[in-house]
């Protein structure tokens, strides 16, 4: 039973906006004013409040509703809510029939469909809304709609029961939206919004099924991805796990969210940038890039950490020689270095810098991660590439030497120094490394040993 009044809980609307309540007062104080017009016993204090409160309500309604900016932080801040109590539904364990089943409750409320199911390529996993009890998770898919988009991953936004595959009239749900779950080119399921009539599919519910769809995607993706490394080596999972971070993403989320009442242009440009740096990462979880790209993701980074703390507690500056920008290396070099230098070095007070510079020397290239910051002891300092180093700050300095010591080869090595209150150096020495900008731009293999 209380599981029953929690889904009803769900499935009401969450937000009762200002906008509603003000609707609310200008209806009910109208409706005051209309009653003492037509009645013939006139009370002129009642028609004094209520013709008071119907002018202060309307007038802060339309302010509200002329005011853009106001507007768009809150949907935009409902949105990235929603979005994480998404991300946070999936958890550890990705989409299953439990986590599928909670976001279709999350997803309802927020739209204007009747019904909203998620499947695999077989099966429906959660359902909640219109005919919920017809539609268990386990159930066999049944809408021909449903099979062709796992079969061609398009996107359909479909205007009549016939479409989706129900007989004219013998039904309540009379349009939908279908979109495709995808990991990497394969389709793995399907998002599906239901709505009563076709009229209610509108613009902004084709970019909440297709955003909400995307979303999905992407962290099926990541769990995919910390499925395969397990089978793949210690160093490969390590690089994931620094690269996929639960703790890095909600409070990159939260972040944004702040923004949204305070600054809105910089929420959207925020939001922006963290699709683009989620995607790249990982699109470039296993190809060689260009260092500039490496370079462009790590700057994407700092900006929301440099969002988060503030420009008087952490400055970022690059100098790095055009030359190594052109070279091909692999990914997640100096990303979980700037990361690191974040996590570990930041003082309690004051300003923490961090340089990061590539030079060629020779046929050679170094580039240097270097900060200010808390520093560490000679022995902490020799600890971090011993190969049972199991802090966060010696697995990600480890992952990178192991990454580039299989792709650049012997010579190539990083060297840690650093002095306890006055800052830490990460050079990484590779050798040869001006020679493969030229040999490898074009042809951009796969990292050696995979």
């Amino acid at each position: 039973m209380n599981v029953d009044m929690e889904d009803n809980r769900a499935r009401l609307p969450r937000y009762f906006t200002l906008e509603m309540l003000m609707s609310v007062m200008v209806a009910l104080s109208g409706l005051v004013l209309i009653w003492n017009l037509v009645s013939p016993v006139v009370s002129v204090l009642e028609l004094f409040i209520a013709g008071m409160v119907f002018t202060l309500s309307i007038t802060v309604l339309i302010r509200l509703l002329m005011d853009p900016d106001s507007v768009r932080a809150r949907q935009s801040s409902n949105v990235l809510q929603l979005a994480s109590q998404t991300l946070e539904a999936m958890g550890e364990e990705g989409l299953d029939s439990k986590s599928a089943q909670r976001i279709c409750s999350l997803l309802l409320p927020s739209t204007a469909a009747i019904a909203v199911a998620i499947t695999d390529d077989r099966f429906i996993l959660g359902y909640a809304g219109y005919e919920e009890s017809h539609n268990l998770s386990g159930s066999v898919i049944r809408t021909h709609a449903t099979y062709s988009t796992l079969a061609d991953g398009k996107t359909r936004v479909l205007f009549t029961p016939e479409e989706i595959g129900f007989p004219k009239g013998t039904h309540g749900i009379n349009a939908a939206i279908i979109v495709p779950l995808t990991v990497g080119k394969d389709v793995k399921g399907t998002l599906k919004f239901y709505y009563r009539r076709a009229g209610h599919i509108s613009e902004t519910q084709k970019s909440i099924a297709t955003g909400f769809g995307q979303l999905l995607s992407t962290q099926m993706a990541a769990s995919a991805l910390e499925e395969q490394t397990a089978l793949a080596t210690k160093m490969e999972l390590k690089m994931l796990q620094s690269q996929i971070n639960p703790h890095f993403l909600f409070n990159t989320i939260n972040t944004i969210a702040s923004f949204t009442r305070t600054d809105p242009a910089r929420a959207r440009t925020l939001l922006r940038e963290f699709a683009k740096f989620y995607r790249s990462t990982l699109e470039d979880s296993g190809d060689l890039i260009e260092f500039r790209r490496e370079l462009e993701q790590t700057q994407r980074y700092f900006m929301f950490e440099l969002a988060r703390f503030g420009e008087d507690r952490l400055e970022l500056i690059c100098n790095v020689e055009p030359e190594v920008e052109d070279m091909m290396v692999p990914p997640f070099l100096i990303q979980p270095l700037v990361e690191n230098a974040v996590r570990h070095a930041m003082p309690s007070e004051g300003k923490l810098t961090i340089r990061v510079e590539g030079v060629r020397q020779g046929d050679d290239v170094i580039i240097s991660v270097i900060d200010d910051g808390n520093g560490m002891t000679q022995e902490a300092c020799n600890n971090i590439l011993h190969p049972g180093s199991t802090t966060g700050c010696g697995i990600a300095v480890g992952n990178v030497h192991d990454r580039i010591c299989g792709y650049f080869g012997a010579g190539t090595h990083l060297e840690v120094e650093s002095e306890l209150g006055q800052g830490t150096t990460v050079r990484l020495v590779l050798v040869e490394g001006a020679l493969r900008q030229y040999q490898e731009t074009k042809t951009a293999p796969r990292m050696r040993g995979r």
